[in-house]
C-alpha cells in the first residue's frame, strides 16, 4: 500500500471513529472512553502524516512507533467499550478490524525500515 492510500485509510478511520462515538449512550463512562478513542484514533493518521515528513530513516521509525502505539491504544479503548457493555461488539467490529489492519501494516513497515538501516 502506498503512502497516499495509507493516509486516506487512516483519515477514513478517524472519521468513522468520530461518527461511531457519537452513537454511544449518554453516560459519564461512555463519554470518558469515547474521548480516549477519539484522541488515539485520530492520532493514528496525524502521526502517520508526520512520519511521512521524517528527515531520516531513524526519525521515520520513531514516528511510526507512535502510530503503532496510538493504533494499539485505540484497540484497547474499543475493547473497553465492549467489555464494559457501553457498545455491542457488532457495532464496533468494522472499526476494530480496520484499526487492527492498520496496526499490522504499521508494524510491518517498521520492520522494513529497520532492515533498511
Amino acid at each position: 500500500m502506498d503512502e497516499k492510500m495509507f493516509k486516506a485509510r487512516t483519515k477514513k478511520l478517524a472519521v468513522a471513529i468520530i461518527k461511531q462515538m457519537d452513537k454511544l449512550p449518554n453516560s459519564r463512562a461512555a463519554d470518558v472512553v469515547a474521548r480516549q478513542v477519539i484522541r488515539s484514533g485520530t492520532s493514528v493518521g496525524a502521526n502517520y502524516r508526520a512520519a511521512c515528513r521524517a528527515k531520516s530513516t531513524p526519525d521515520m521509525i520513531n514516528k511510526m512507533k507512535i502510530v503503532e502505539e496510538e493504533a494499539d491504544e485505540t484497540e484497547y479503548w474499543l475493547e473497553i467499550l465492549v467489555e464494559a457493555g457501553l457498545a455491542p461488539e457488532e457495532q464496533l467490529a468494522r472499526i476494530h478490524k480496520e484499526t487492527d489492519e492498520i496496526l499490522t501494516m504499521t508494524v510491518a513497515s517498521i520492520k522494513t525500515l529497520r532492515n533498511r538501516k
